[in-house]
């Protein structure tokens, strides 16, 4: 196994990451940001406001995304597979 394979393998990883944890974060990231700017011009200061709703927001998303993330994982766990055997013989 070279270098290249390894980095390769290594970005294809952090490129699966991103692109499965990107809905569940924005979602969190965009409805923080509402809540935020709701408490501050409401002057409210309550934790349970902030939590609540982002947590109810995460989960839709997850409902909503769950199975593009569940195939995008499937996809990239067989691609993963079909390369051990040019890995093993050095091609």
């Amino acid at each position: 196994m070279n270098t290249n394979a390894v980095l390769d393998i290594g970005l294809a990883g952090i490129w699966a990451a991103a692109k499965l944890s990107a809905p569940i974060l924005l979602t969190a990231l965009v409805v923080g940001f509402a809540i935020s700017l709701l408490q501050s011009i409401t002057q409210i200061q309550e934790v349970t406001l902030s939590f609540v709703p982002k947590a109810t927001a995460v989960c839709l998303a997850l409902l909503i995304c769950g199975h593009w993330m569940i195939a995008e994982m499937i996809s990239f766990t067989h691609e993963m597979f079909e390369r051990i055997p040019g890995l093993l013989s050095g091609g």
